[in-house]
């Protein structure tokens, strides 16, 4: 079946999100859009946005390729989106609050205990534990694939620490100076403004400590992290402090930084750290890359820590596959956003099905991210395929699979003029007194004709996303 495309109804029928860009489109040169592109390239290796590579000894680091065209999204179509992305972030929060304290939803049934017990993602140190006006989930991205004109489905849900967000406010940023022309005509929803609202967000769950305007700060591992430059950019346009580990300390019940004026204490970290690292005292103690004593700090209430620790076990891809369940027992209504359709192969019956259809299936690993650790059944080679199974048979519960889902295409520029691509779409979305939904999100495209893979690390590029106001 062919994908669907959403800038075409036939191959001289536009649909009406693309209406204005299409007509202009037209009317370009193509090889001057060529050039163009070139300049949008030096721009991000100017400004220094690039990411790294693990396990690559040579250009380890990277430049993401970014596509010319946007990808439009209709107000109405986005209307339903983020009706669905805000009830499915209000879903997780409150099964975060549950699974750390009364544990209802295994109680009713709907989620296996088994997940959950002895899941390396779920942490006994968060028992109990509330954060700061109750919100564990600050900073969520949801990865969104389309399939049809109204089809949309939830591939993950990204809520430990998710990435990509300063990609989104500088495509934009690039577009804009490129092709002002294009925003005249167009209505577009701004995104430049996230980092404004991740600020605000950020406060607005200041701990019981705070005194006054909160201090926040990034928490980052350092240069060598892959998302580096995020890190320091969000730091830079929230107007705080990047910090590492190393340059504070836990000083009177307070985690504390060395200002030119003496210690100062902090009210909100945003973590960049995995769980892992980031209290050595309490997780592992050969940790470089966090601070000593912050887990008790938090628990009495001496700082936010966005996101909580813990809040990884959402990020399970078989916790995923309970995801409607999940939604409607705590929001009491049908989700609005489906899942993939999902085969668990812990259980039986699930991993006889997958064995025998492995080269029609996309098999994950349950804390996989990336791209890595997965199977792409239709472009894998026999040889990949058995080996990948021999990895199934032996731990069946670190697997999850999926069917390939024809996601749809939007045209990217190449020689001649336009081709279609796939692509999926990640949301940012912000959790604190109220939720905030970014309008447009990353893009993110697969570059080589057919691919479904669109992570920056396996070859995909990104988009500018526009959300248009009527």
């Amino acid at each position: 079946m062919k994908p669907f495309d959403e800038m075409l109804v036939t191959d001289d029928t536009v649909r009406d999100p693309y209406a204005r860009f299409y007509q202009w489109f037209k009317e370009q040169d193509v090889a001057a859009l060529g050039e163009k592109a070139g300049e949008a390239e030096a721009f991000f290796r100017r400004t220094g946005i690039t990411f790294n590579v693990y396990g690559e000894e040579e250009a380890a680091e990277r430049l993401i390729p970014f596509d010319l065209v946007p990808r439009i999204m209709a107000k109405a179509e986005w209307d339903r989106l983020a009706e669905g992305i805000e009830q499915r972030v209000i879903a997780l929060n409150a099964f975060l609050d549950d699974l750390y304290h009364d544990q209802e939803i295994i109680k009713a049934g709907k989620v296996p205990e088994r997940l959950i017990a002895g899941n390396e993602a779920f942490l006994e140190e968060m028992r109990g534990l509330r954060p700061p006006g109750g919100v564990y989930t600050h900073i969520i991205g949801t990865d969104i694939v389309r399939v049809g004109e109204n089809e949309f489905y939830v591939l993950e849900d990204n809520a430990r620490t998710p990435s990509g967000v300063s990609y989104m406010i500088e495509n934009r940023e690039t577009m804009m100076q490129m092709f002002p022309e294009l925003f005249s005509q167009n209505r577009v929803r701004p995104v430049e403004t996230y980092p404004h609202h991740l600020r605000r967000s950020l406060a607005n769950v200041a701990p019981p400590a705070c005194e006054g305007t909160p201090t926040i700060a990034v928490l980052t591992p350092g240069i060598y992290n892959s998302a580096y430059f995020e890190h320091a950019f969000l730091a830079d346009q929230m107007g705080v402090e990047l910090i590492e580990g190393s340059d504070v300390a836990e000083i009177d019940g307070r985690i504390q930084m060395r200002t030119t004026e003496g210690y100062k204490p902090i009210d909100v970290i945003y973590r960049r750290v995995d769980d892992a690292f980031l209290d050595p005292k309490v997780f592992n103690p050969d940790s470089m890359l966090g601070i000593p004593g912050i887990m008790d700090v938090y628990r009495n209430g001496g700082i936010t820590i966005a996101n909580a620790p813990g809040t990884g076990i959402a990020d399970d891809k078989a916790i995923y596959s309970y995801m409607p369940e999940i939604v409607e027992f705590y929001t009491g209504k049908p989700a609005i956003l489906e899942n993939v359709p999902t085969w668990r192969c812990a259980e039986d019956d699930s991993l006889k099905y997958v064995l025998e259809h492995l080269g029609e299936l996309v098999v994950k690993e349950v804390h996989g991210s990336g791209g890595y650790g997965m199977l792409v059944g239709p472009t894998a080679t026999k040889d990949e395929q058995e080996l990948f199974a021999a990895k199934l048979k032996k731990n069946p519960a670190n697997y999850i699979a999926q069917p390939t889902l024809a996601l749809s295409t939007v045209p990217i520029l190449v020689d001649g003029g336009l081709a279609p691509r796939h692509v999926d779409l990640r949301p940012f979305v912000l959790v604190s007194d109220k939720v905030r939904i970014i309008p447009g999100g990353l893009t993110r495209v697969a570059l080589k004709e057919g691919s479904l893979v669109v992570n920056s690390s396996q070859g995909g590029g990104t988009k500018d996303t526009w959300v248009l106001r009527d």
